[in-house]
């Protein structure tokens, strides 16, 4: 039962929510919303009607209203937004302090409204809350890499991550962390369609909110192909589901370096549509 509820008192039988809904399983035409016969099953736990009601008459799933955001209340303007995407970089040296569990948790918690598709909202961000747990994971990464290396079991194209797994060993430079405090994984089952997709968008409004925090992050391929292609066993370690696809992953954490400026964007490449 998706527990659709209407406050009579507050409804205004404006119509908007039926008019609103992507499946069209509310009937606004007979004054007070009601779900169409047979319709519930149809519903994609968007919340859309919810979010539109002018005046918080409407209740589903059982979310109360009054305990959303307002959209009325202060936002970014455009101008301090795009000075953010454009002065946004990619940040390989970390300091050794590491983040409060609580600022960790509010940004994966934004991440969470990030849009998905079919608003499937399977997601699964699998984070290091600390540099103790972040070590362990370190370790198990390297080490995988040596037993690959060992074995000759490394693709020529990645014989490169057994050049990273010697200088951790030996120097303790690392290459793959550059070790920072934090590491995130976003995975979502393989089933879905937009799975990779969703696991980006995620990521993307995670790392938007932590740059506001002056935390700096690393989307990084790197452990993404150790992860994907050298030791896929590590997403069981991880405690991702075995049905799960890695989408993307980003290590972060307060940037050990301050950039003064942008950088001067040459990919830019636009092509105008015109039939």
């Amino acid at each position: 039962m998706i527990d659709f509820k209407i406050n009579k008192d507050k409804c205004t039988q404006c119509g908007i929510c039926s008019q609103e809904c992507p499946t069209l399983i509310i009937d606004g035409k007979k004054g007070i919303p009601e779900i169409k016969e047979g319709k519930e099953k149809n519903c994609i736990k968007c919340q859309h009607c919810l979010a539109v009601c002018p005046t918080a008459a409407l209740s589903i799933w059982g979310k109360d209203p009054d305990d959303s955001i307002p959209v009325n209340g202060e936002i970014p303007n455009s101008k301090s937004l795009e000075r953010l995407m454009k002065t946004r970089r990619s940040i390989r040296k970390f300091k050794k302090e590491e983040l409060s569990k609580k600022l960790v948790l509010a940004l994966l918690e934004t991440a969470a409204y990030a849009p998905t598709g079919h608003n499937k909202n399977q997601v699964l961000l699998s984070v290091t809350e600390d540099r103790e747990g972040l070590a362990k994971v370190r370790s198990l990464v390297y080490d995988a890499i040596k037993k690959a290396k060992d074995a000759n079991t490394l693709p020529p194209a990645m014989a490169m991550f057994g050049n990273f797994q010697n200088l951790w060993n030996e120097k303790g430079i690392d290459v793959l962390f550059r070790d920072a405090p934090h590491f995130i994984i976003a995975s979502a089952p393989k089933a879905i369609a937009s799975s990779m997709a969703d696991c980006v968008i995620s990521l993307s409004y995670f790392e938007l909110l932590a740059n506001t925090h002056g935390i700096g992050t690393l989307w990084n391929g790197f452990l993404k192909t150790v992860f994907d292609h050298i030791a896929p066993e590590l997403k069981e370690a991880m405690g991702i589901p075995e049905d799960h696809a890695i989408g993307y992953m980003v290590i972060f954490g307060k940037p050990a370096v301050k950039f003064a400026r942008s950088v001067q964007s040459e990919g830019l490449h636009v092509n105008k549509i015109t039939l």
